[in-house]
C-alpha cells in the first residue's frame, strides 16, 4: 500500500477557507484574543462534541441556513484545534487536510484504483478491508499492536459504539452468515433477559428492586444490553444504522406527542388527565395524519 496517495482530480482554490484559517491564526497571535490564546486541546474538546450534535440537529430538521451555520461551527473547532497544534509545533491544518485526503483516496480504491463496488453496501465492505490492511501494516511497524477495537471511541453514543464495534469484529471474520442467524441470537438474548427479570426481586410496580439486590439489577442491565447489542447486529447486517434509526423514531414520537398535546389543549384538557384509551385515540389520529 502506497504511503502517499493523491487523487487525479481538478484542484480548485478555496480562498474563503484560507481567509478563515488566517483569521484563527490572528486570534491566537500574541496580540490576538486573550480567550483564544489560552485555549488548549483539552479545554475545548467538549465543544467539538457539542457543535457536532447541533449540526446533526440542523441536518435532521432539514434547516439548510442553520445547517450552514452549524457546519461552520464544526469547522471552527477543527481549524482552532489545528492552530493550537501548529503553535505547539505538533501539526498544521495542511497536515490535517493532507492526511485525511490520503486516507479517503486510499479507502476508495473502487474510485481511484482497480477495486470494484457495485453498491453502497459493497463500498462499506471495501472500506473495512482497506482499514484492516492499514491496521495490519501499523501493527507490523509498532512495538505493541493496537487492539482491533481501540479505535472506537468510548465516548460514542452506545448504539453507534455497538455498531462500530460489531462492524470491526465482522471485518475480522467474527460474523454470522445470515440475518436469520442474528435473529436467532436476538431470541436467545431475550430469553435470558426474561429469565434474569423473573429471578430478580421486584417492587409492587414491577421494577427490579436494586436496593434489595444490586447484583440482580446489574445482571439485568447486562442482559438488556445483550438484547440491544444483538439488535444492533441485526441493523448492521441489514445495512441500517441503529443510531440514526432510533433518532428517527424519537423524532417521530416527539412529533406525535406534540400533536396529542395540541389536540388535548384544543379540548381544554391536558394529556396527563386523559385515560389511556383517550391517549391511544389521539395517538392513532396522529399516525393517520402522518400518513
Amino acid at each position: 500500500m502506497a504511503e502517499t496517495l493523491v487523487a487525479d482530480v481538478q484542484v480548485r482554490p478555496h480562498p474563503a477557507f484560507d481567509e478563515f484559517v488566517a483569521t484563527i491564526e490572528a486570534l491566537r497571535a500574541p496580540d490576538g484574543c486573550p480567550w483564544d490564546k489560552e485555549q488548549t486541546h483539552q479545554s475545548i474538546s467538549g465543544n467539538m462534541v457539542e457543535e457536532a450534535y447541533e449540526a446533526v440537529d440542523a441536518i435532521e430538521a432539514r434547516d439548510v441556513p442553520h445547517m450552514q451555520e452549524e457546519l461552520g461551527d464544526v469547522l471552527l473547532q477543527v481549524v482552532l484545534q489545528s492552530q493550537i497544534a501548529a503553535d505547539a509545533g505538533e501539526f498544521t491544518i495542511n497536515d490535517v487536510c493532507r492526511t485525511v485526503n490520503e486516507k479517503i483516496v486510499r479507502r476508495h480504491p473502487h474510485v481511484f484504483g482497480d477495486a470494484a463496488a457495485g453498491d453502497a453496501n459493497e463500498v462499506l465492505d471495501v472500506w473495512d478491508q482497506v482499514k484492516m490492511a492499514e491496521k495490519e501494516a501499523a501493527d507490523s511497524a509498532a512495538a505493541a499492536p493496537a487492539g482491533l477495537l481501540d479505535g472506537v471511541p468510548r465516548s460514542f453514543p452506545a448504539l453507534k459504539q455497538a455498531q462500530k464495534i460489531s462492524r470491526k469484529a465482522a471485518s475480522a471474520g467474527f460474523e454470522w452468515d445470515t440475518v436469520d442467524d442474528v435473529w436467532a441470537k436476538v431470541e436467545e438474548e431475550i430469553a435470558e433477559l426474561r429469565a434474569a427479570y423473573a429471578a430478580a426481586p421486584k417492587s409492587s410496580n414491577g421494577k427490579v428492586d436494586g436496593a434489595a439486590d444490586s447484583a440482580a439489577l446489574a445482571a439485568l442491565e447486562l442482559e438488556m444490553g445483550d438484547v440491544l447489542f444483538s439488535l444492533v447486529n441485526v441493523a448492521r447486517k441489514m445495512g441500517v444504522q441503529a443510531e440514526e434509526s432510533l433518532r428517527a423514531t424519537c423524532m417521530k414520537f416527539r412529533t406525535r406527542w406534540a400533536f396529542m398535546e395540541g389536540a388535548a389543549a384544543g379540548q381544554g384538557r391536558r394529556v396527563e388527565d386523559m385515560t389511556m384509551d383517550e391517549l391511544e385515540a389521539l395517538w392513532q389520529m396522529a399516525k393517520t395524519l402522518e400518513g
